[in-house]
């Protein structure tokens, strides 16, 4: 049934969206509403309560095209993908990266814009490089074979967040050279917590993982600043945050990476995933119980 939906044009999945989805998320169902007013009101108390609400309605209009662009990439032809997805800089990093002797780029991402359509990215890679992504499994087994089949899809591999570490660890040895997307601003779990910064008027925790590997692999690290110029299409600009990680304080490349998405959910606050409960956990629990073991 969702592979005959996602033939559909796409002008008609945003028809759905707009009249069928939205009005059943954001009034019948009303998923998420407290959770996503309650963080707004937090992150931008410079804002009207008119301010706020305005970027509410926007961020679940998009939320809703999401939901719809996503089951269309299920069926989308690739040569579309690429008519509507530009990545800006990419043949360009690839040549810094061989030119340095790099066998690893890490991009770093946020659950901003449409992090699924960013998956495409191996497409506009050359034969020098193979593309991957992290991803955390999903409990219900079909719903994670159909967004791994979705992902892969464009020859890059998905790798579960347990496997990381060895499986790049694996691909050093083997000679292969890889770009990988890490999709950082989750909320970590209280034992994965060793660093928090500045992020939305919040003391925020980020996983740390992509900087301690990308030390430990020489992997170059680069931002991957998505914008919507407009609807149906995505520009992703690749911002260089190290060539080299070893030559940055710690935590330096982490806290430039929450600063960039900081940036960019100000310009454009909808487009960030506000559903997340991003602050469920806070730095003053930390310090009480957890700082102390």
């Amino acid at each position: 049934m969702l592979n005959l939906l996602s033939r559909l044009p796409l002008r008609v999945h945003y028809f759905f969206s707009d009249w069928l989805l939205y009005p059943l998320i954001y009034y019948v169902v009303r998923y998420r509403r407290t959770l996503v007013r309650q963080q707004l009101a937090t992150c931008f108390p410079e804002k009207s309560e008119k301010e706020r609400k305005d970027i509410e309605r926007r961020f679940y209009h998009y939320f809703c095209d999401y939901i719809v662009e996503t089951l269309k990439l299920a069926t989308m032809p690739h040569e579309e993908v690429k008519r509507r997805v530009e990545f800006v800089g990419m043949p360009e990093m690839q040549e810094r990266l061989s030119k340095a002797g790099k066998q690893f780029g890490f991009f770093y991402l946020g659950h901003y814009g449409n992090w699924e359509w960013m998956a495409s990215f191996p497409m506009w890679l050359d034969s020098r490089w193979q593309g991957a992504q992290i991803y955390h499994p999903l409990y219900n087994q079909a719903a994670d074979k159909f967004f791994i089949r979705l992902r892969e899809q464009f020859g890059g591999i998905c790798i579960p967040m347990k496997q990381t570490l060895r499986q790049i660890l694996t691909a050093r040895k083997e000679g292969k050279n890889e770009i990988i997307g890490f999709i950082a601003d989750q909320s970590p779990k209280w034992e994965a917590m060793h660093h928090w910064t500045d992020f939305l008027h919040h003391k925020t925790s980020f996983f740390i993982g992509t900087e301690k590997i990308a030390r430990q692999v020489n992997a170059a690290l680069y931002y991957v600043r998505v914008t919507r110029p407009r609807r149906g299409y995505y520009r992703a600009e690749l911002l260089e945050i190290a060539l080299n990680p070893d030559e940055m304080g710690d935590f330096e490349a982490t806290n430039r990476y929450a600063a960039l998405l900081e940036e960019q959910i100000r310009e454009c606050p909808e487009l960030w995933l506000w559903t997340h409960n991003r602050w469920k956990r806070s730095y003053e629990e930390w310090l009480r119980t957890w700082c102390k073991k």
